[in-house]
């Protein structure tokens, strides 16, 4: 069922200042944002239509979209296709250390959910079998998964895994995070090499994670390494950067 349109209060505007130096757009957008701040507009509350409001407040349709677009690159609104415009989930800030998705949404007091895509037992191909260091066609687990907080997507992760998790159940993925379940086998994962870099989203992310065709999406690339060295896990992960971010810590050497 769709969500409904969130009436915005009218007093939150009565006292804008029409005759004043002040541009109109920029006391709109400053007041939407104190309220999004205060909780008065919580998370994934839809807004009603910039013609909508415009008509309310007596304001023209280009000064409530200018307002509403300052929050939005401000990373506060999101516009989402055929939902409309969002107050967006808590941002997900994610230091660059080895932890999974599903642990930094727990951190950031966000219900993390997931749905899996894909669950297949495949051959490994060159490039798997020389990073997993497996041979050549070895059974390995390939997994395409739609992580999201609450119900928000946030990242389309893919994984591939040693064959000695090829056992691991869709339904133990849906509830749980990945590196929980490996953990829960005596996994201890040490070190990883990772990339992170932006593209444009595939037609099929764009889908999944209800954002515009081509819009630009993070990328990470990850080997993890148990405490031996051994490579256990390699991921290919996209994320919608108006709701997550890397964060790096800098020193000089």
């Amino acid at each position: 069922m769709a969500q409904e349109e969130w009436i915005l209060p009218a007093e939150l505007f009565m006292d804008l200042d029409r005759a004043g130096p002040m541009p109109l757009y920029y006391q709109v957008a400053t007041r939407l944002e104190a309220a999004i701040e205060k909780g008065d507009l919580p998370p994934g509350t839809r807004l009603e239509s910039e013609l909508a409001l415009g008509a309310r407040l007596g304001l023209s349709r280009p000064t409530v979209r200018r307002a509403i677009q300052e929050l939005v690159d401000k990373g506060l609104l999101v516009r989402r296709r055929a939902i409309g415009t969002q107050v967006v989930q808590g941002r997900v800030t994610r230091g660059v250390e080895l932890t999974s998705l599903y642990e930094d949404l727990q951190k950031s007091n966000q219900k993390p959910t997931t749905t899996v895509l894909l669950h297949e037992v495949i051959g490994a191909d060159a490039a798997v079998a020389t990073t997993l260091a497996a041979p050549l066609g070895s059974p390995v687990l390939h997994l395409k998964r739609l992580r999201l907080a609450g119900k928000t997507p946030i990242a389309v992760l893919e994984n591939y895994l040693p064959g000695e998790f090829i056992d691991l159940g869709a339904e133990d993925l849906a509830k749980y995070g990945l590196y929980q379940l490996m953990r829960a086998r005596g996994v201890t994962m040490s070190v990883a090499r990772q990339t992170i870099g932006a593209r444009r989203s595939t037609p099929a992310e764009s889908e999944i994670l209800t954002i515009s065709r081509d819009a630009p999406v993070l990328t990470m690339h990850r080997t993890a390494y148990d405490n031996s060295g051994r490579a256990v896990e390699v991921g290919h992960h996209c994320y919608r950067p108006d709701l997550y971010s890397f964060e790096m810590t800098l020193v000089q050497k």
